[in-house]
């Protein structure tokens, strides 16, 4: 039987990509959903094919750099179905290129994006988990965090906080059944490495080239529901990522700067 039937989902950066993806695999699995994005067109046309496929949806809308936002998330869900059983902190972007161009307004944006959204979302809603001794938070991090590169700077560091984080809330709720996941994924064939080379400076990711489907991370995740854990790679085979680091970090050091700087004189 799935016990997941019938529960509530709330998938943040749900408009497109990743999130899409994730939406419609746990709506097709019977799960109620909650969209949360800023593009609302967008939000209400994956809403739409949900319901025409017998599924239920609830859109809201929110920029996840406005505290209050993300306040107003907990507070509509509530208002709509009580509780939550699942959360996937999916927002967040990216930006390529040397870090002292990067604007200082682009970088506030990610932090608040990538690291403090997942923060005050998870704490919110972990709280009422706990009260409930039930549910499942699964933050979407990438294989970055663990290879620090270079043109990633802060990206890879929103996404090694992320791993510290999930990590620790991990081992305290050890024993209990609200469990906590991270995801560690590779490149993902995704409208984020565009918007990652639009804004001032950027450029375009060399693993954009390396893209995996992004249903492939749905498909992931739903299995990590059914059997949770504390880390899981998509691809698979990118658990060896932290031992190339550890064990290549030195090569990467001479080579990898090389690459940005090839980048910059082809741009």
């Amino acid at each position: 039987m799935n016990k997941w039937k019938g529960k509530v989902a709330v998938v943040t950066g749900a408009s497109g990509g990743i999130g899409a993806a994730i939406t419609e695999r746990l709506a097709c699995e019977g799960l109620r959903v909650v969209l949360v994005a800023r593009h609302e067109e967008q939000l209400q046309d994956l809403a739409t094919r949900i319901r025409a496929s017998g599924g239920e949806a609830l859109v809201i809308v929110a920029d996840l750099t406005n505290e209050n936002d993300r306040q107003r998330i907990l507070e509509q869900v509530r208002a709509a179905y009580g509780a939550v059983d699942v959360l996937v902190n999916n927002a967040g972007f990216g930006w390529y290129g040397f870090g002292d161009e990067m604007p200082w307004s682009l970088a506030w944006q990610m932090l608040q994006v990538n690291v403090a959204a997942v923060v005050q979302l998870t704490l919110l809603f972990l709280a009422d988990m706990k009260a409930r001794n039930g549910g499942h938070i699964v933050n979407i991090g990438s294989i970055s965090g663990n290879l620090p590169s270079q043109g990633i700077a802060l990206y890879g560091a929103t996404k090694s906080f992320l791993d510290g984080f999930t990590t620790a809330l991990y081992r305290e709720l050890g024993g209990s059944n609200v469990h906590i996941s991270l995801v560690r994924a590779g490149a993902v064939a995704t409208g984020f490495f565009k918007k990652a080379s639009d804004p001032a400076a950027g450029r375009r990711m060399p693993a954009e080239r390396f893209g995996i489907r992004p249903e492939r991370v749905a498909n992931r995740i739903w299995k990590l529901l059914k059997r949770p854990a504390r880390v899981v790679h998509v691809p698979w085979m990118l658990w060896i990522v932290p031992w190339v680091e550890l064990c290549f970090g030195w090569l990467i050091d001479r080579l990898g700067p090389l690459l940005l700087k090839r980048q910059r004189q082809a741009s």
